[in-house]
Formats: C-alpha cells, structure tokens, sequence
C-alpha cells in the first residue's frame, strides 16, 4: 500500500506517519529527511541539493522525485509493505511527477488521507508551544503547563524555548502557503477516487482510528 498524508503545518501528520510506519510494516518518505540524509552521505543528488539549499533556494522537483526514486530502487525486494509520502507532493506538478515515478516501477497510489484541520484552532495549537531548554520536555501555553510554574516536570530544571517559528504570524503564513499551493491537490486525488478524510483536530488515537478505517479495502 502507498499513500500520501495531506494537510497544513502542525496538523499531526509526522505522528500518524510513525503510527503507520509502526503498525503496517510502511517505509516513511519525508523528503526533508532524505534531502538532509543525501546532503550528509555526499551522494550525487545529495551534493546538488545541498548547494541548492546553501544558496537558500528551493530543490528543483526534478532533484526531489530523483531522491525518491532513488530510495524506492534502494528497497526493492526489502520487506516494507509500501510507502507514507509525508511532505510530498505540494503541487500538482509534483503529484503528477509522483504518479509517473510509481507508474514506471509498477506501482500506484492507493490512498491519499486529508487530515483537515480548523486554522485558528491550529494557530492556538502551534503557537502555546514550548519546551524544556535541557530534556525536550514538550508544554503549551493552554492545554500542558507544568504542574509547577516555572519548573520542568521531567528533570526539574527552569530553562523553557520556543521554536522561532512557532508564533501566529508564522503559522498564519504557512497556512496560506498550503491553502494555495497543496489544498488544490485535494481535488486532483478525489477526481482519482483517493482522498479519504480525516480530523486532524481530534486527539493521536482517534486520527489513528480514523486513519485506519479511511485504509480499509485500500
């Protein structure tokens, strides 16, 4: 089974990929990882996308589906049962990309899932953010404050961060990208008969549930 999880920044799509990964034996495809892990391992691709991202540029579609392509051939006859595409594709011209890469390896893609998500509700969600400076320990401003101000309920400590990012303008921004590049993806999957719907605003477990019910017969 291959499929593609679809939604805005912050909607929980990583999660569920790594619960999929887990329970279905699926490999997980985020591109952002493969480019980092190329740009590490000094492969061919992974020399040209690296100079591409010095630059602050973004990696040609080309270079992206040349990565997944790449890894798809590196796990032929592995055990995996297919692949979670999480982070890609965000066009159409990537998606159509998409469709003739798995073609050419006989392959195709059995489910799109769309994790839809309430935008001021994921605004309050990303941007309550924070973390414990020295153990990771994850809080928000709403829903997990530690249980004594100011001090770290795993280890303690009284350092807290903030990711740069995770503040309404920013998180606005995103979202606006998604609306307009990746959101017109959702009517290229359904005209396939792919897309299967979920909410994403709902806790880890009952995505999950819905996730899997949204496979079934896929």
């Amino acid at each position: 089974m291959n499929l593609v999880l679809l939604g805005p920044p912050g909607a929980g799509k990583g999660t569920q990929a790594k619960l999929l990964e887990d329970s279905r034996s699926l490999v997980k495809l985020s591109t952002g990882d493969m480019l980092r892990a190329a740009v590490a391992a000094g492969t061919e691709l992974g020399r040209k996308a690296g100079d591409i991202m010095e630059r602050g540029q973004l990696v040609p579609d080309d270079l992206v589906i040349g990565l997944i392509a790449e890894r798809m051939d590196k796990d032929e006859g592995g055990s995996g049962e297919g692949y979670i595409l999480d982070g890609f594709p965000r066009t159409i011209a990537q998606a159509e990309a998409l469709d003739r890469l798995l073609k050419e390896r006989g392959k195709k893609l059995d489910r799109v899932i769309v994790m839809e998500v309430d935008d001021d509700a994921l605004v309050e969600r990303i941007a309550g953010r924070f973390a414990c400076a020295f153990c990771g320990e994850g809080y928000h401003d709403i829903y997990k404050l530690p249980k004594v101000k100011g001090v770290c309920d795993r280890c303690g400590s009284s350092g807290f961060v903030r990711r740069r990012d995770d503040n309404e303008e920013v998180v606005r921004a995103r979202l606006q990208a998604y609306h307009a590049q990746t959101e017109p993806l959702i009517d290229y999957y359904t005209r396939q008969g792919k897309v299967r719907a979920v909410d994403g605003m709902a806790d880890i477990a009952t995505v999950s549930k819905e996730i899997s019910q949204a496979l079934a017969g896929a």
